[in-house]
């Protein structure tokens, strides 16, 4: 019987956020592009949180709009509320998150996919990996079919041999239901690629209706907006907003757990895999922290037309019977009804450690590996991984040099070498105190940072490229003007600061000086500055930033400079570690197995030394 046979440049398995953002990439690329899912429904699809951003995350999806990528786009488009994280903090630790309309979020990605020149959706499950040799050449679906291509990336998320739990309930589906790809797994495995078994979970969705919302503390979204995509403004994006709710677990609810916590999948040992430490579920935080007499409890609407509601902070897989005593004793959830219940997904990944800095594998030609599947969490985490193994594949593909972030550049590089060089033995999640030079990586300066790559990849366009110049330029000659203007310590200008609650001058100063003082800002010192020109919110933003945190930032930029010495020290890709004489065992072990690009990755690797450093150093003649 015939079978189909198609040839593409790039073949993509997987449609959830990495997937999207890798098929995408690689069509504007200019490269024939193909994508599969179980089902067109998961496209984009939000199984768990509805949102986007937080913590760290929100640096991820302001980098990846900055470099050309469409996740910052799509919750501009689709967000019921805003916040900004933080704002109490300095601008290092500042991240935007957003509400999403679950729904409507995965219809409008798909829409731009169905838009896309070069990128085809196909619904099949794809069960094989096709290679010559280490060369790979393709896929093919459990339906027979054959598709060629120069490069394969996988995006599998948490579907592979995906089973969900909760109780003595264990269903083999993906989540919410859908279909799990069950053959994959074993192409894998022929192929020599190891996996393992990693765990998730999400909450109960409950009815909206069945909600007591006055006893509850009501949590509005932020009065200005800041979007996610550099091309949007406040005013381009600006809505009405939809409010969230806190409440808190209490002793009742804690006893309910504790006394059902023999029969949690969790404990008792029926779930294999191993579940990420930062976001654990409800059963998990009762038990590890004892000391707590209460956690928070985040009720957020799944979308704008549905009264579906999602409990977080209450992951779980304890049994259907327990999860309505346990939601029940919550305040306002009294007469909580369960929509979905809560469940624990296991599937099956892989240790990113095999994985080169491009997210290609070692020991395989145009294969690559982002998302879940690479033993990380999260929908931004997972999209930043999509979109550089997109563009890494593509460039491969056209004969061009990878692109590789490094740990001083992005939250983007932080993520992909934590993955490829640290040993992860949970699920890995971003967060700020992962990146050593986080003052520099902010949310707010992405687009400084990275939309010159992003151009130079050619995901950026001239049009938006050209406006971004002008706003560096602007950034620029403002700071020079203010390091050059002085003030002197007169009558008007003493009485100004009184006024402000500033102390007085004893000598002149520039108008830079005025602005680097606490009490003080660009806007606030507008009366003494007749000279000023209107600027838009973002670049006074940088102008403030700049000025204020002058001499931390100075100092950062040098710590980078040392960490670039060891980077630009490349190691050979031949190199034999067990002829390097008086490295230990372990570390030759370790080099061996991780290969790492330079000596600066390889000092990360865990069981490396900095006497295996020295060594290697004076190996490589350095």
């Amino acid at each position: 019987m015939p079978q189909i046979e198609e040839t593409y440049d790039v073949v993509v398995v997987g449609a959830g956020h990495a997937g999207c953002e890798a098929a995408l990439a690689a069509a504007r690329m200019g490269l024939e592009t193909i994508i599969f899912t179980v089902s067109m429904d998961s496209v984009a699809m939000m199984p768990c949180n509805p949102n986007i951003g937080g913590s760290s995350k929100g640096h991820l999806v302001r980098e990846i709009d900055a470099l050309g990528g469409e996740m910052g786009k799509n919750i501009d488009k689709t967000y019921i509320q805003s916040k900004m994280l933080n704002e109490s903090k300095g601008p290092a630790v500042h991240s935007l998150r957003a509400q999403a309309d679950k729904a409507e979020y995965s219809r409008a990605m798909r829409m731009v996919m169905e838009e896309t020149e070069l990128l085809t959706l196909r619904q099949a499950e794809v069960s094989e990996i096709l290679s010559e040799g280490n060369q790979i050449t393709g896929i093919r679906t459990f339906s027979g079919g054959t598709y060629y291509a120069k490069a394969v990336i996988l995006c599998t998320g948490v579907y592979l041999k995906a089973r969900c739990i909760h109780g003595d309930v264990s269903y083999p589906t993906g989540p919410n239901g859908l279909q799990a790809a069950n053959y994959l797994t074993e192409s894998l495995l022929k192929l020599g690629i190891p996996v393992r078994r990693f765990k998730t979970g999400t909450p109960a969705r409950i009815d909206k209706r069945s909600i007591d919302f006055s006893k509850m503390a009501e949590q509005k979204g932020d009065e200005r907006i800041v979007p996610f995509s550099f091309t949007n403004t406040e005013e381009d994006i600006k809505r009405e907003q939809i409010s969230c709710w806190l409440t808190y677990t209490n002793e009742t609810t804690h006893e309910i757990i504790k006394s059902n916590i023999d029969r949690s999948p969790l404990f008792s040992g029926a779930i294999e895999g191993t579940g990420p430490r930062y976001c654990p579920s409800i059963e998990d935080k009762v038990m590890k922290f004892p000391d707590k007499d209460r956690h928070q409890v985040f009720i957020e609407p799944e979308g704008e037309y549905t009264n579906e509601m999602y409990v977080g902070g209450m992951s779980s897989s304890l049994p259907e019977d327990v999860q309505f005593a346990m939601y029940r004793s919550v305040p306002g959830l009294e007469n909580a009804r369960i929509v979905r219940n809560a469940y624990a997904i296991e599937y099956d990944c892989i240790d990113a450690t095999q994985l080169k800095p491009t997210l290609e594998f070692q020991g395989f030609d145009g294969l690559f590996a982002a998302g879940q599947f690479n033993g990380s969490s999260g929908y931004e985490e997972a999209a930043a991984q999509g979109f550089m193994a997109g563009v890494n594949a593509s460039r491969k593909i056209l004969g061009k040099d990878p692109i590789i972030l490094d740990r001083s550049q992005a939250y983007i590089g932080v993520l992909i070498d934590d993955l490829v060089t640290k040993e992860t033995a949970e699920p890995y999640r971003m967060m700020t105190s992962r990146a050593e030079y986080r003052l520099l990586l902010r949310q707010d300066n992405a687009d400084l940072r990275l939309t010159d790559i992003g151009y130079e990849i050619g995901l950026i366009d001239e049009a938006r490229y050209e406006k971004f110049c002008q706003k560096r330029e602007a950034i620029d000659k403002e700071i020079e003007r203010l390091e050059s203007v002085t003030v002197g310590a007169n009558k008007k200008m003493q009485e100004f600061l009184e006024t402000a609650g500033s102390t007085p001058l004893k000598t002149a100063a520039t108008l830079a000086d005025l602005v680097r003082r606490p009490e003080l800002s660009y806007d606030k010192i507008a009366p003494v500055d007749p000279d000023r020109q209107p600027l838009p919110a973002d670049v006074v933003e940088q102008i403030n930033i700049n000025l204020k945190y002058d001499g931390y930032i100075k100092r950062q930029k040098q710590q980078v400079e040392h960490f670039k010495k060891l980077e630009k020290k490349l190691i050979p890709a031949d190199l034999n570690y067990d002829d390097v004489q008086n490295l230990r065992k372990e570390a030759r072990q370790k080099l061996n197995a991780i290969r790492p690009t330079s000596v600066g990755q390889a000092s990360r690797i865990s069981g490396v030394s900095p006497a295996d450093i020295s060594v290697l150093l004076i190996y490589l003649g350095a």
